[in-house]
């Protein structure tokens, strides 16, 4: 499995500053980590969970001195590899960078899930917001989101979406689009953003809502047309992409946000340290500007704000998928 290895931490403090750092994470005295720790990202390798992930394992192997293993377990929209995690040792040797996607959308419209992530998982901490483009193969005579729309009302059915899988966020903002625009654009599910992406710009599909990481160099080479951001916010690196909400959808908003999880079960202590050191992490300045050159935000909140978040979002995504009656089904 692939997996992410940095230099050992060089000894550059001193001695009193070392003895104050032990004391302040006891667990590594006591043994915690000895061994690897493995990061479950349940999408495939290139998609923005994935990036993020690499970033924050490169990171956290240095200030933890145990590699952090990347391991990719891919597909059902990102059930497959929460599942994996949430059945994991609750030891803390096994965590979830785990996102808005298969924690609080594809819950909000599946059933028979054979875990409960809001039960079944610690919210460790926040890590970044991932935006989404809405973006068109150049072969589509569109130019603008009220183009998009208008053509798709005018040939209902006709015009194809990818996804990284039922569920997942790029399938339900495109369900959601839908709904609000009175469209009827066509589902196309696949294992993850990195093929739907790849099928869009082969012209097999003609639209989507994909992750910033995995449009941006395609959308930058002419090979796909950005027509909007899924944020409430522009993003620097493309300013003059529109949000929807300012390009002809109002009130419409979607983030991927990320996070860290580990199973419920594990020790506090151990939860407690892992938070600190993803703090210390994204405090760093090129861990920061990492994120935003693929597009992200860091945006770290703690276990118990981010535990309020991820049930708050929970619970307006299942509103928002009733009241616009989105189905896992539907196409």
């Amino acid at each position: 499995m692939p997996s992410v290895i940095t230099r050992p931490r060089t000894a550059a403090c001193a001695v009193a500053a070392a003895g104050l750092a032990v004391l302040a994470s006891p667990l590594l005295a006591q043994g915690w980590p000895a061994k690897p720790i493995r990061m479950v990202v349940p999408f495939p390798v290139g998609g923005g969970s994935d990036s993020t992930a690499r970033i924050l394992g490169q990171r956290l192997t240095d200030r933890l001195r145990q590699q952090i293993v990347i391991e990719n377990r891919t597909g059902a929209g990102g059930a497959i590899g929460t599942e994996f995690a949430a059945r994991a040792a609750p030891d803390g040797y096994t965590i979830l960078l785990g996102s808005a996607s298969e924690i609080v959308m594809l819950p909000a419209v599946a059933t028979g899930l054979s875990f409960d992530p809001l039960r079944d998982f610690v919210a460790v901490a926040r890590v970044a917001d991932v935006p989404l483009l809405l973006v068109t193969h150049p072969s589509l005579p569109v130019a603008s989101v009220k183009d998009l729309i208008a053509l798709a009302r005018k040939r209902p059915g006709d015009i194809n979406y990818g996804s990284a899988g039922n569920g997942s966020t790029s399938h339900l903002s495109m369900a959601l689009f839908n709904s609000l625009t009175g469209t009827k654009m066509v589902h196309v599910p696949y294992k993850g953003s990195v093929q739907a992406t790849t099928d869009l710009v082969g012209g097999s599909l003609q639209a989507g809502t994909n992750t910033m990481p995995a449009s941006l160099p395609f959308v930058r080479a002419g090979k796909l047309r950005a027509l909007a951001i899924t944020t409430p916010r522009r993003s620097p690196l493309l300013p003059d992409v529109p949000t929807l909400s300012e390009a002809g959808v109002p009130g419409y908003e979607v983030t991927l946000w990320t996070g860290v999880f580990t199973p419920t079960g594990t020790p506090k202590d151990v939860v407690a340290l892992l938070q600190r050191e993803i703090e210390s992490v994204l405090q760093q300045a090129d861990a920061r500007e990492a994120l935003a050159k693929l597009g992200s935000e860091a945006n770290f909140s703690g276990v118990e704000a981010f535990t309020a978040f991820v049930r708050a979002d929970h619970a307006r995504w299942v509103k928002l998928t009733r009241e616009a009656g989105i189905r896992l089904d539907q196409q």
